[in-house]
Formats: structure tokens, C-alpha cells, sequence
């Protein structure tokens, strides 16, 4: 592996070998979404709390001051929206504006069993072409069609392993209860966990996140369950305590109570 690749994956891989990245590039398809109108504000009081961002390079340019001293792993896949066919997506950012803007990775979706199955995984293998020229990891956003089981462990570790075998640098994927530690010793690259959408509890989020990481995912690139939450930063401060300091779910929903009632 080459300097710039291990320099940049080493800014998104923290020393203990985990990570915590944090998402807020939902608006590519779904608008402006809850808690996310103004991306730039909702990022201020947790972005310190992150190990690296993930965005548009239109939110990036226009909401995200230039001086914060986080990585930023940028979106480059999109061009679909949530009254369409998500699977349809497309390249829309040039690798060469990755690098113009700095970035420390790409992320583009892939999507397996569905009818853009081919169209993204070819998208995938250009893409990884191009950013190897450059240094650059890119994470395979992974999900499967709406007909397949999409949080079963055989489909999960599919797409995981094609995305890898294709070049992929790292991998994210849906948690599974049943069989997760498959998915994730199937990869031969770095696991992070999806978020996916709201829970109804924050233990819940805590609980899923303990098990995917004690069967092998680094971490999580997790966006909703944080910033659409009652207290973004006690969730946000929880998670990474169990990512960065090997905290149990209790631990962690301990320290979110703390820091949501001003405690910690």
C-alpha cells in the first residue's frame, strides 16, 4: 500500500484500529431532512466527537468551515431521489474534485439484487480504479434489493464481500443479530455499521453497535441515530465510548443519561 493510501486511511482508522465516522450527506436523495435543514449547524457540537465527516461536496463547500480539523470522506454517488429508484444511482463528483477538496476517502452505494446491481458495481470498479491513481480509499456503501431479506446475514455478507473483491477499502454495511460475525469475517477489508433508521431508544443503538463491533466491525458511520436524536451529543459521546474505550451498552447509556441531564 502505497504512502498516500495508508496516510489517509490511517486519518479514518484511529491507532486503536476503530473508527467512528458520522454521515450527513442524507440529503442527496431525501432533501432537506429532519435535523438536517442546515447541515453545517448540526454538525458544530458534534463534529469534535467524530473521527472523520461524510457529505456532498455541495454541503462541504457551502456549510462546513474549511479550518475544522476532521477528515472528510465525500460522497460521489447520487444523481436519484427517494421518489425514485435508489438503486439507479450514478457518479456525480470526479475523483479529480476529491482531490482538489482534500478529501480522505470517497463513499459511493452499491447495490446488490436489485435492477442497478450491474450499473454500481461497475460504478464501483471505475471508481476504485481512479482513486488508486490517487491514494484514495474508497467505502462501499452496501445494501441489497427490497425483495431479499435485506438485514439477513447471507445477503449482507454477500454484497460485502463482491464490494471488497471489487477494491473497496472499506465496507459498510447493516447490522444483523443472527450471524453478523460472518458478514463481517467474509470481508477482507474494514466493516463499519449503518446506522439505518431512527430507533425508538438509544439503548437499542447502543446494543447493536457493542455486538457488531465484539464480531468484528471497526466501528460505525452512523448518522440519524445521532443527530435526529433527543440529545445529538450525549449519543454521539456514547458511541464513542463504546467504539474508542470499550464501554458495555449499560456503560454507555449511563454516560448518554449524564450527559443529556448536563451530568458529564
Amino acid at each position: 500500500m502505497e504512502w498516500g493510501m495508508k496516510n489517509r486511511l490511517s486519518q479514518l482508522i484511529q491507532k486503536d484500529g476503530k473508527a467512528l465516522f458520522l454521515p450527513i450527506d442524507h440529503g442527496y436523495f431525501q432533501g432537506p431532512t429532519h435535523c438536517l435543514e442546515k447541515p453545517g449547524e448540526t454538525i458544530k457540537p458534534l463534529w469534535q466527537y467524530a473521527d472523520a465527516i461524510m457529505l456532498t461536496r455541495g454541503v462541504l463547500r457551502n456549510c462546513i468551515d474549511p479550518a475544522i480539523p476532521k477528515p472528510v470522506i465525500l460522497r460521489v454517488s447520487g444523481a436519484v431521489s427517494v421518489i425514485g429508484d435508489l438503486a439507479n444511482e450514478s457518479i456525480v463528483t470526479s475523483v479529480k474534485e476529491a482531490v482538489r477538496l482534500n478529501t480522505a476517502a470517497v463513499s459511493m452505494s452499491v447495490f446488490v439484487g436489485t435492477s442497478g446491481e450491474n450499473k454500481s458495481l461497475t460504478n464501483l470498479g471505475k471508481l476504485v480504479d481512479e482513486c488508486e491513481d490517487y491514494g484514495i480509499p474508497v467505502m462501499a456503501v452496501t445494501s441489497v434489493g427490497k425483495e431479499l431479506e435485506k438485514r439477513e446475514a447471507r445477503y449482507l455478507a454477500l454484497v460485502a464481500r463482491i464490494s471488497a473483491e471489487i477494491g473497496a477499502r472499506v465496507v459498510k454495511t447493516y447490522y444483523c443479530k443472527d450471524n453478523f460475525d460472518k458478514v463481517v469475517n467474509g470481508c477482507p477489508v474494514p466493516v463499519v455499521i449503518a446506522g439505518g433508521p431512527k430507533t425508538e431508544t438509544q439503548k437499542e443503538v447502543f446494543d447493536f453497535v457493542y455486538d457488531g463491533i465484539q464480531k468484528g466491525a471497526i466501528g460505525v458511520n452512523l448518522g440519524r441515530n445521532v443527530w435526529q436524536t433527543e440529545a445529538p451529543v450525549a449519543a454521539i459521546r456514547a458511541l464513542r465510548a463504546i467504539i474508542h474505550e470499550g464501554c458495555n451498552p449499560k456503560e454507555a447509556n449511563d454516560l448518554y443519561e449524564q450527559v443529556k441531564a448536563g451530568k458529564a
